[in-house]
């Protein structure tokens, strides 16, 4: 399956083009006032963009050298679930700022004691006359040191089942209480964090959404994480591709070894899958349908691919490859380095590679669940009771 993008005669891609003629270097407030940063946004905040729509200005933006602001949990997560489920004035004074890229968030769901149970978080917020308190901790906070905005997921009633009983705040990170302590990664990067809270103290307003309706919307956040239209790099969208990885092996003379070049092809073959369920997401959107499994598919397949990528260029720079700045076939490029490093956070974050495949198991196989959550059981001793 494949199809072509409208050609230069389309008047949504001359639009794009005047538009940048007009605004060759346009500052990140004013890709957010044109539509451009998350066109697929409704208006004012975008400009209700079906996925054709979207991928022509992807084109347009790319081949003008434009970049769009870097908030990646803002524009990604935060932006979408406001607007969702948040008031007009949560909307009002939130959304352009997280499009525009002057003010970044971040994500506080994890917990040490949660793993990848969302449901299972144990930081609590009571309500008090006009705002909630909350005490607790949070773990793996991506840009919580910078961040001046994050979303966060606390539980408000603790008598509830797991599932309910939580709510869904935006809570501004320089709050008193509030104590941010870094986790260093092995790339040599501060980018995680762990997050302490102590008395603090967020205003009601700042709640999404119905009090106890929490999860509901952490579910929007998620399936808004784990789906994306382009973003093709290795690194989450982000960095070197397979396609960049071939084409710097073909410009050194290929290699002669055929395990390797094995291994380049299949490489090659992951690549163009994971392009193939890129395009049936993008068909299935064009078409009015939900994204459907393929959203988790190509997440589990996606993770796995940048592992291999970084894995076989850090492999054909052979000896040279404990050097920090050592690319493949003598390179002198650090992001391979880094991105080796960095790669075995990729089946990690935004969901393990276990659990993507339990979500797959369970509801695009309609196997049963792993574990019974309401009777505590296993699903080995779930079969046999249905059995006997």
């Amino acid at each position: 399956m494949d199809f072509d993008l409208p050609g230069d005669s389309d008047p949504r891609r001359a639009e794009v083009r005047a538009w940048l003629d007009q605004n060759p270097r346009p500052t990140g407030r004013q890709l957010a006032e044109a539509g451009y940063v998350a066109p697929h946004w409704p208006r004012p905040w975008g400009l209700d963009a079906d996925p054709v729509h979207q991928l022509i200005i992807d084109e347009e933006l790319k081949r003008a050298k434009v970049a769009r602001p870097a908030n990646v949990i803002g524009i990604g997560w935060a932006g979408p679930t406001i607007i969702h489920a948040g008031t007009d004035e949560q909307k009002k004074r939130y959304l352009l700022p997280i499009l525009s890229g002057e003010e970044i968030w971040c994500q506080l769901f994890s917990e040490p004691d949660a793993g990848s149970d969302l449901a299972g978080l144990s930081t609590r917020a009571v309500r008090d006359g006009d705002v909630y308190v909350v005490n607790g901790q949070k773990i793996w906070t991506s840009m919580g040191h910078f961040a001046k905005f994050g979303i966060l997921v606390a539980r408000t009633d603790p008598d509830a089942p797991k599932h309910r009983g939580i709510s869904y705040f935006v809570c501004p990170m320089d709050t008193p209480g509030i104590t941010i302590r870094p986790i260093p990664d092995m790339t040599g990067v501060h980018a995680f964090n762990e997050v302490f809270f102590d008395e603090v103290r967020i205003p009601a307003e700042n709640r999404v959404g119905d009090e106890n309706g929490g999860w509901a919307l952490a579910k929007v956040t998620l399936g808004n994480e784990r789906v994306s239209l382009s973003g093709e790099g290795a690194l989450w969208g982000r960095g070197p591709t397979a396609g960049d990885l071939l084409a710097l092996v073909r410009s050194r003379g290929g290699v002669r070894d055929p395990i390797m070049r094995q291994r380049l092809a299949r490489l090659h073959i992951e690549s163009e899958i994971l392009r193939l369920i890129r395009l049936r997401t993008v068909t299935a959107a064009v078409q009015g349908r939900p994204p459907g499994p393929e959203a988790s598919v190509r997440k589990a397949l996606a993770d796995e691919h940048g592992k291999h990528i970084m894995g076989l260029a850090k492999d054909l720079a052979g000896t040279a490859g404990v050097l920090s700045a050592s690319g493949p076939l003598g390179s002198n490029d650090g992001e391979w380095s880094f991105g080796y490093l960095f790669s075995p956070a990729l089946t990690i974050g935004g969901g393990t590679s276990e659990v993507q495949r339990n979500i797959i198991a369970e509801r695009v196989l309609g196997l049963p669940h792993d574990i019974d959550v309401e009777a505590g059981r296993t699903w080995a001793e779930a079969r046999s009771a249905v059995r006997s």
